[in-house]
């Protein structure tokens, strides 16, 4: 598939990240200066250090990065995961609540890049879709536009406003799943195999319909207009597009094939055991047709947005060997986990990176439901590193598709996952 940026190794870099990384703190300061919110047109920002952004849904605000690794039922097992505690979602000025409710918006979500002289804003939010919307509970869904449907400002408006005030740098996006109601598939998985009659959500025709090529190609336009909407909110702001750069991503694959699970489909063991209530026919579906059909709609997206400053970032396969349930790897406790606890010597290669299913039924405090199979702790720190060497690379090697996968056993100075990028 041939992306917008086909010829972009001709087209000029503007910024040089690796040597605005290493800028002075005084220098910072300096660029760092607000532009009143009242100039018009506003103020263009001056190269170097700057900041940059994620927008989008769960897979990138950093849901269920509270937790290093899955353990048991048992709560006396909890703390032997929790690798940011209470406050882990809380992202106000004080770290004392979430600025928006359910965003769950995390310390460990990859945004966090921890550059010199790189500021980080994470607007992403956990359940949102292209567009702006309620959730049935009435939780605020702020999406990749400009409304106020959700009773807060769209992503693109928020944006807006940050990048008044902001030089923003690079743009980080991941989003769709939800457009295809990717949840309420996964529920119907999870119901299927807890059902005491043999059901299968891959054969249910409403599912199945979600993922036809005529919805990829609905979906896609979605994400297009949500692209363009990052690229309106950018105008906006003050900020010609060859400023920054938006770097899109598709999904991880959460689980593996039927073949490749621990544990047996039979009498509940995957759920009790592991927390992966899928059998073997519908793990199948989900990793060869459901998750390709919405990277394929990511892409098409990218296509269809028209916008010439985007590069795509295929995470497929980066959890490979950490997926949940996965053979090779384990639980975090004492008596039938690989690790004992999430700070032991190499517990990011031997643990899982992908959050436990907890069901309504059996969720325990201080779990949440909304945490179940997103990237936990260790798997927002592995596509962190995925991320900074995508915005790092793109001065060096500007290619319109990167992809990132494993990078071998330990992890870096950073204390992330080790992660190749090509």
């Amino acid at each position: 598939m041939r992306h917008p940026l086909s010829s972009s190794c001709s087209r000029p870099r503007r910024r040089g990240r690796v040597a605005a990384a290493a800028a002075t703190a005084a220098a910072v300061t300096g660029l760092l200066a607000t532009v009143p919110a009242a100039a018009s047109p506003p103020q263009r920002q001056a190269p170097g250090p700057g900041a940059v952004v994620s927008l989008g849904d769960s897979y990138i605000s950093g849901e269920a990065g509270r937790w290093a690794g899955n353990t048991d039922a048992n709560p006396a097992n909890f703390p032997r995961v929790d690798a940011l505690g209470p406050t882990a979602y809380f992202d106000n000025a004080n770290r004392t609540a979430e600025r928006i409710p359910k965003c769950h918006r995390s310390r460990s979500a990859e945004i966090h890049l921890g550059l010199p002289g790189t500021a980080s804003e994470n607007l992403a939010c956990s359940g949102a879709r292209t567009d702006s919307f309620r959730s049935s509970k009435g939780v605020a869904k702020p999406g990749l536009d400009f409304s106020d449907a959700a009773g807060v400002p769209g992503q693109a408006r928020q944006l807006e406003e940050y990048a008044r005030d902001h030089p923003v740098r690079m743009v980080a996006v991941s989003v769709g799943g939800n457009d295809f109601g990717f949840g309420d598939v996964i529920t119907s998985c999870v119901l299927a195999y807890l059902s005491p009659l043999p059901k299968s959500c891959s054969q249910d025709a409403a599912n199945r319909a979600r993922f036809t090529d005529r919805a990829v190609e609905q979906r896609a336009d979605d994400i297009a207009g949500g692209l363009r909407n990052v690229k309106q909110a950018m105008l906006r702001a003050g900020h010609d597009t060859d400023e920054y750069d938006v770097i899109v991503q598709n999904y991880p694959a959460p689980i593996p094939h039927g073949r490749d699970f621990r544990y047996p489909a039979a009498l509940g063991a995957r759920q009790t055991l592991g927390g992966c209530a899928f059998n073997d026919r519908d793990a199948d579906w989900a990793v060869d047709s459901v998750l390709p059909a919405v990277g394929r709609a990511v892409e098409r997206g990218i296509d269809k947005s028209g916008l010439d400053n985007v590069r795509f970032l295929d995470v497929t396969h980066a959890f490979d060997g950490h997926r949940l349930c996965e053979r090779g790897v384990g639980l975090v406790e004492p008596v039938r986990g690989t690790v004992s606890r999430w700070t032991d010597p190499g517990a990011s290669d031997k643990t899982e990176w992908i959050s436990w299913v907890r069901t309504v039924t059996a969720v325990l405090p201080p779990f949440q439901v909304q945490e179940a199979l997103h990237p936990n702790h260790w798997g927002q720190l592995a596509l962190r590193n995925c991320l900074r060497q995508a915005y790092t690379a793109l001065d060096q090697a500007p290619r319109n598709r990167l992809t990132c996968t494993g990078g071998g056993t330990g992890r870096n100075g950073r204390g992330e996952p080790r992660m190749r990028l090509s």
